[in-house]
């Protein structure tokens, strides 16, 4: 039978973060969709993923799954005082141009675009191509 230690952790309360400008990161894989909505030092205030919003296996990877994943992060940023953010998109997934959008549409204020995805200078060996 387990018992609770009397130092043990307690579940910390979310404290109501008053962050009028942030960076939305939008990652976008062939697989999945990841949106980080940050404060300018680079503290997470909220984020959603296709997979957290409800989807599972190849529909993760479609751009409906990654709008609601982006309209999900923007409410939850609203919540906390965003009002305006700069988007850096990041990766070759599907679901880039409809999740930017989609948080342009929820009332956020969109001030940039930026792309910040990762080229090699040659770097690794690159995966053999898919089959058709």
């Amino acid at each position: 039978m387990a018992k609770t230690k009397p130092g043990g952790r307690r579940p910390r309360k979310r404290d109501r973060k008053n962050v009028a400008v942030g960076v939305a990161h939008i990652k976008s894989s062939f697989n999945n969709t990841i949106v980080s909505i940050t404060d300018p030092e680079g503290n997470v205030v909220a984020w959603a993923s296709s997979g957290a919003v409800g989807f599972k296996g190849s529909r993760k990877s479609t751009p409906f799954a990654a709008q609601l994943a982006a309209e999900r992060a923007a409410k939850a940023a609203q919540e906390h005082g965003v009002r305006r953010v700069e988007v850096e998109v990041k990766g070759p997934g599907s679901g880039r141009d409809t999740a930017v959008r989609s948080i342009q549409n929820s009332g956020i204020e969109v001030t940039s675009i930026k792309d910040v995805t990762p080229i090699p200078h040659n770097g690794c060996r690159q995966p053999k191509r898919r089959r058709n």
